[in-house]
């Protein structure tokens, strides 16, 4: 669910040594399958086999419907499936990815003291505090969190409760390990299951999905949420933009995808605005329809084939994307959802992408937040922002609490062509080994501010922010200076404090500290964005990070 933090400009697929990445046509869509497509090839997993066959009966399928099965499927799931005792899980060096809280502590430490800020501002609430992470990978985020927060008693004493939604039996039992300790069992609960963690006896209790959190019906709740690097592994649906005259065409001139499954010669209009794009080479044309781009299995690879090697045989993927020739029920309804994309309709080739999944969680972090009272359908995210709205209604909810989501993707543009793959911290073919191999895709942060403030009238969106100015914001630099001085005196400093000698232990610190906020190189820094979700306030309290002070204190 990650990109390795690799810069933008070089998001690209390695190429085979002496050769230019491998070139894979995208397909309008075929209308008939061979019954003898799956059963009379080997695959590289069993999940594997279990989508073609599922493409063979049915139909080529979306995206969205791709990634979930690879990602959350019971049956050999990237994320749900349970890795052996002596197996090394996703996260950290040993695994396919790693993530700004397994690289430093201070990360951890900087998100709780945010949530402080946002506690002290909002008057210091003395129970009913909920703590709640979403896809809280091993729980070492949440780890560093707690570790810090306890040091703040009176909000320690405040929280009733941390709730991880997580879907993985695998990783529940990790995060059980971290969080609890060796001799704290999960028990199950009517929920999920609960366990009590190290830090001041704060129980912490799990779901598989947010919708089975506790509702707040008594309106009495201050709801703090994280989601880090959570939305970029939530199901997207890609569309283009397509003139009927042009299919006949499309068959002669088809798109390219590289080895990676990056589109090649498609064309990379981006909205920036509710005004429709020009082009130069593309007339705009009224009756364009968007099509969906769909996964369908590649053709069997022949070995008799005079031009293919066995290592290009073997390296190419078992799935491909084809774009369909009809609409679907998805190409109908999700484009014409925001103003952002039916700008785009017109210029034929336009690509987007999608993930209602996303605005289904945000939703429910804005009204959680803000109450259940929706803003009206002809209120923009600025003036959302920075106008204040009328008292609540007898009942409704007081808006309190906050969530902040740090993430990748653009600021303001519609992502289009970032589905990606990665394994052994290495870019990959989304379409290979499936179920072995982690999928994401950009984050649309527009899309997320702009389906919290339609979700509820009592929440207004910051940012985003680069991870760089955020995390300098709140002091990070000063925390890290603080944790050489402890290691110099010998002081225990937490997870930075182990392996090495003293030297090797502040080199490591101040390497990993710069990794997460230099924003050129190999840095973090500008890749990663920041978003907050607040109780409406009229844009009037600016929140620390994005550009505020300490308040309440």
């Amino acid at each position: 669910m990650r990109n390795g933090a690799i810069p933008l400009s070089r998001r690209i697929a390695a190429t085979q040594a002496g050769r230019p990445p491998r070139q894979i046509k995208l397909h309008l869509l075929q209308l008939r399958w061979s019954s003898t497509t799956v059963g009379s090839r080997s695959w590289s997993t069993p999940l594997a086999k279990t989508i073609a066959e599922a493409i063979e009966a049915t139909g080529p399928i979306s995206i969205a419907a791709y990634m979930r099965q690879c990602l959350t499927s019971p049956q050999g799931g990237y994320y749900t499936t349970t890795r052996a005792e002596t197996s090394s899980d996703q996260f950290g060096s040993k695994g396919d990815f790693i993530t700004s809280p397994e690289i430093c502590q201070v990360f951890g430490e900087l998100v709780a003291i945010w949530f402080v800020t946002e506690w002290m501002a909002q008057g210091r609430r003395r129970g009913g505090v909920q703590l709640i992470e979403v896809g809280p990978g091993r729980g070492t985020l949440m780890d560093d969190m707690l570790r810090t927060i306890a040091t703040f008693k009176e909000l320690a004493a405040s929280i009733e409760g941390v709730y991880l939604v997580e879907a993985g039996d695998g990783l529940r039992e990790k995060q059980r390990r971290v969080l609890c300790g060796d001799n704290q069992e999960m028990v199950k609960t009517q929920m999920g299951w609960r366990c009590v963690s190290r830090y001041e006896g704060i129980p912490v209790f799990w779901v598989q999905d947010i919708n089975l959190l506790p509702k707040d019906e008594e309106k009495a709740k201050m709801p703090f949420i994280i989601a880090h690097e959570f939305f970029d592994a939530l199901p997207i649906h890609a569309f283009e933009s397509q003139h009927p005259a042009s299919e006949t065409e499309a068959k002669t001139s088809s798109s390219l995808v590289d080895s990676a499954g990056k589109r090649l010669l498609a064309p990379t209009r981006r909205s920036t605005s509710t005004s429709v794009p020009s082009s130069s080479s593309t007339t705009p044309r009224t009756n364009n329809q968007w099509r969906e781009l769909l996964v369908t299995p590649t053709p069997k690879p022949s070995s008799a084939s005079p031009l293919s090697t066995q290592a290009e045989i073997d390296s190419t993927p078992e799935f491909q994307l084809a774009l369909s020739k009809t609409s679907t029920r998805s190409s109908l309804l999700l484009p014409e959802s925001s103003p952002r994309y039916q700008a785009l309709k017109s210029q034929a080739g336009s690509s987007i992408e999608i993930s209602p999944d996303s605005l289904r969680y945000i939703a429910d972090f804005a009204r959680r937040i803000g109450g259940e009272k929706r803003a009206p359908n002809n209120v923009n995210r600025s003036e959302r922002t920075t106008t204040p709205i009328t008292s609540p209604p007898p009942g409704s909810k007081i808006s309190s609490g906050a969530a902040l989501i740090i993430d990748y993707g653009p600021s303001s543009t519609v992502p289009l062509n970032s589905l990606r793959g990665i394994k052994n911290h290495k870019r990959v073919s989304p379409f290979s080994e499936p179920g072995l191999v982690d999928l994401s895709a950009d984050v649309d942060f527009t899309a997320l501010a702009e389906g919290a403030v339609q979700a509820s009238g009592g929440v207004e969106v910051w940012g985003p922010v680069e991870q760089g100015d955020f995390l300098g914001a709140l002091g990070g630099a000063e925390r890290v200076g603080m944790l050489i001085q402890g290691l110099e005196k010998g002081v225990d400093v937490g997870r930075s404090g182990r392996g090495g000698g003293l030297e090797e232990k502040k080199r490591v610190l101040m390497g990993s500290w710069k990794r997460l906020v230099e924003k050129g190189g190999g840095g973090m820094g500008r890749i990663y964005k920041v978003l907050a979700i607040l109780p409406e306030a009229g844009g009037k309290r600016v929140p620390v990070g994005f550009g505020g002070g300490v308040e309440g204190s």
